[in-house]
């Protein structure tokens, strides 16, 4: 009996440790979520800017185009931690 007994230890040691981590998947993913949407409304507004300072026809000061490659820049140190996160 005590192998069966060591075995059903095992197996509730198992479960929960594996409720555990499905839980931190779970919650680190929905971070990584959030922080994806926020991120989404930059890359919006990136977008716009790229196109503006593209355009030949509209006149962009190099304060402009400073300030988007700051945003851009962040973007990509988020766009690195969220797939950090997710690959853990």
């Amino acid at each position: 009996m005590e192998m069966k007994e060591e075995f059903a230890r095992l197996v509730e040691k198992l479960r929960m440790e594996r409720d555990e981590i499905k839980l931190k998947i779970h919650l680190a993913s929905m971070d990584a979520k959030q922080e994806f949407e926020a991120a989404e409304k930059q890359w919006g507004h990136l977008k716009i800017k790229a196109s503006e300072i593209a355009d030949g026809a509209v006149e962009t000061s190099e304060e402009l185009i400073g300030k988007s490659k700051i945003v851009g820049e962040e973007l990509k140190e988020t766009y690195k931690r969220i797939a950090k996160r997710l690959s853990e």
